[in-house]
């Protein structure tokens, strides 16, 4: 069993900064995707960034060149730095940990980030 724990958001203007941070503790198997997904009120979940643990990532188009996702393997945490924010980025953010060999997620019960105009 896995649980992740994220943290870092809260309310910023439009061109602000935020710096989400998601924990992972449990059984962490070795071959995993950890990722940030998103949603905004009214729309489905969707794919912000995910990095491999060999630090190959992927970005949804509408924040690439804004935000970046890192990881440290050593203590097992994910983070998901954001600039020049946006009032369209304001959404519960999730973080998500795939386990790779068996196919299975893992979800955090998310953090609010809301960018005011």
């Amino acid at each position: 069993q896995v649980q992740l724990v994220e943290s870092g958001g809260g309310l910023v203007q439009a061109g602000g900064s935020l710096r989400l941070s998601c924990a992972a503790s449990g059984n962490i198997a070795t071959i995993t995707t950890m990722g940030w997904y998103r949603q905004a009120p009214g729309k489905p979940r969707e794919m912000v960034a995910t990095s491999t643990t060999g630090f190959n990532t992927n970005y949804a188009g509408s924040v690439k060149g804004r935000f970046t996702i890192s990881r440290d393997n050593a203590k097992n945490t994910v983070y998901l730095q954001m600039i020049s924010l946006k009032p369209e980025d304001t959404a519960v953010y999730y973080c998500n940990l795939y386990e790779v060999v068996r196919g299975v997620n893992y979800w955090g019960k998310g953090t609010l980030v809301t960018v005011s105009s």
